[in-house]
C-alpha cells in the first residue's frame, strides 16, 4: 500500500493540506497505514486465534484450572495480541524511516501510540469474539474492519467528507488511531493528541472488562 499507494497514487495527488501546510501524499498516508497496521495487528489475534482457543482448544479451561482468574486470562491475551500489533507497526515504523517519512522527532512515540492503538482493537476485538457462536460470524469482523481502513482519513483528509459526515468518522476508533499518528509523525502536536489517547485508553479498557466478564460467564461453573 506504502508503494503502490503513497508512492505511486502519490505521483498523480501530488500534495495533500494539513494543519494549513502543505505535505506529499505518501507522507499524509504513511502514519494511517501505521495506525491501520497495529489495528490488523491486534485484531487478528483477539479475534480468530481467541475464538479457537476457546471453542476448539479449550485452553482457557485449562487456564482457569490453576489461581488465575479471568480477567488474568483476558489480560494475558491482549498482552499477545498487543506483541503481534507492536510487531506489525514497528517493522511499518521502520519502513518509513527507510523512506524519509517521519518528519519530527515527535515519531519517536509513533511506536508507543500503535501499542495503544493495538490495545483499543485488541480489547474490542476480544469481547466481539465472545459473542461470537462460529467462524462464519467473523464475516461481521471484516465488514467493520474495511470501511474502518478506507474511511478512516487514511487515504484523504477527512475535510472531503459531508460535515454530518465527518462527525460519523471522528467517532471511530481507526480514526482517532489515524490521527494520533498523524500528529506524531508529522510533529503537528495540539491538546486534541491527548484526546485521541484518553480515547483509545478507555475504549480498549471497555473492551477487556467485557471480555473478562464474558469469558466468566461461558467458561466458569
Amino acid at each position: 500500500y506504502l508503494l503502490s499507494i503513497g508512492v505511486g497514487v502519490g505521483a498523480l495527488v501530488g500534495t495533500v493540506e494539513v494543519s494549513g501546510r502543505d505535505i506529499s501524499y505518501e507522507t499524509f498516508v504513511a502514519p494511517a497505514l501505521l495506525a491501520s497496521s497495529a489495528m490488523n495487528g491486534a485484531v487478528f489475534d483477539s479475534t480468530f486465534n481467541f475464538f479457537y482457543k476457546i471453542k476448539y482448544a479449550h485452553t482457557f479451561d485449562a487456564m482457569l484450572a490453576t489461581p488465575l482468574g479471568v480477567g488474568d486470562v483476558a489480560l494475558g491475551e491482549m498482552g499477545w495480541s498487543l506483541a503481534r500489533s507492536t510487531l506489525y507497526a514497528a517493522s511499518f515504523l521502520a519502513i518509513m524511516t527507510a523512506f524519509g517519512l517521519v518528519e519530527s522527532w515527535w515519531g519517536l512515540l509513533a511506536l508507543p501510540a500503535a501499542t495503544l492503538i493495538g490495545m483499543t482493537f485488541a480489547g474490542v476485538g476480544m469481547a466481539a469474539t465472545t459473542y461470537m457462536r462460529s467462524f462464519v460470524q467473523f464475516d461481521y469482523i471484516n465488514l467493520a474492519m474495511i470501511p474502518l481502513f478506507l474511511f478512516s482519513a487514511t487515504f484523504f483528509p477527512i475535510t472531503r467528507y459531508p460535515e454530518a459526515l465527518q462527525w460519523v468518522v471522528r467517532a471511530t476508533p481507526l480514526y482517532q488511531g489515524v490521527a494520533l499518528e498523524r500528529g506524531l509523525v508529522l510533529g503537528d502536536i495540539s491538546w486534541a493528541l491527548v484526546g485521541h489517547a484518553i480515547y483509545l485508553l478507555v475504549m480498549g479498557a471497555i473492551g477487556v472488562r467485557i471480555a473478562a466478564r464474558r469469558l466468566g460467564r461461558m467458561l466458569l461453573p
